[in-house]
């Protein structure tokens, strides 16, 4: 059995379902480097697109199942924490999704196997794929375990992003708010890079890195925080 066989193995023990339907597990693990300047394959995406439905309204249905008094505002805040790729992508690491995946190899070589967007995409590709062979019932049940420490995490006391501690430190000085400006982006579709740089009134712009333009922006928002603290 070759490593990745074994990895495919690992993960249906792990989530305790084994596809009868081979493609379309196949399918829920492929990312679509693989497709590059090769003949047409079919990838994650379309799953992905129908699991990203199938996990809101699985959260959405257990939030209210917990709360029967929860109002909207409320449940739109927690459903903001269970539902976004950085969940998605621990419940990959927890499932050992990463080993599984396929991908080209040049985005293995630059760290796509680990990287939370991709991982994130992943997991509710498979999800999709879980809803296409089982129905919802099946679904609900990769949902109800594996979603289980995030909603543990729900309790937690939450650190407020850079970006809004930014905001609030631009507010207090009676400043403009932060301007964000993507200033240069590089690399394939499958795995770009971003380099945005924020000004906040007459302080001289910061510049950060991320892998998604909403990273870059966190980044840079935090180097703009730590040049400016105590000011």
């Amino acid at each position: 059995m070759n490593r990745r066989k074994a990895a495919v193995a690992e993960l249906e023990g792990r989530i305790g379902h084994v596809f009868h339907d081979r493609e379309l597990l196949e399918r829920a693990l492929t990312h679509a480097s693989v497709g590059d300047g090769a003949t047409k394959v079919r990838h994650y995406e379309r799953l992905e697109f129908l699991g990203d439905r199938v996990l809101n309204l699985l959260a959405a249905e257990r939030l209210m199942a917990l709360d029967v008094e929860a109002r909207e505002g409320e449940m739109s805040r927690l459903m903001a924490a269970l539902v976004n790729y950085h969940a998605c992508a621990r419940v990959a690491r927890r499932i050992g999704l990463a080993e599984a995946l396929r991908l080209a190899p040049s985005a293995s070589k630059i760290g796509a196997r680990e990287n939370d967007t991709v991982l994130g995409d992943a997991c509710e590709a498979l999800m999709g794929a879980l809803y296409v062979e089982g129905g919802l019932d099946l679904a609900r049940t990769f949902f109800l375990e594996f979603w289980s420490e995030e909603f543990s995490r729900l309790d937690e006391p939450r650190i407020k992003d850079p970006k809004t501690q930014l905001q609030e430190w631009a507010q207090a000085r009676g400043m403009p708010l932060p301007a964000y400006k993507v200033v240069n982006r590089t690399g394939p579709d499958h795995a770009p890079s971003f380099t945005v740089s924020v000004s906040v009134g007459e302080h001289e712009p910061e510049l950060a890195d991320g892998r998604s333009r909403q990273e870059a922006e966190k980044a840079a928002a935090m180097a703009m925080l730590l040049k400016r603290e105590g000011t």
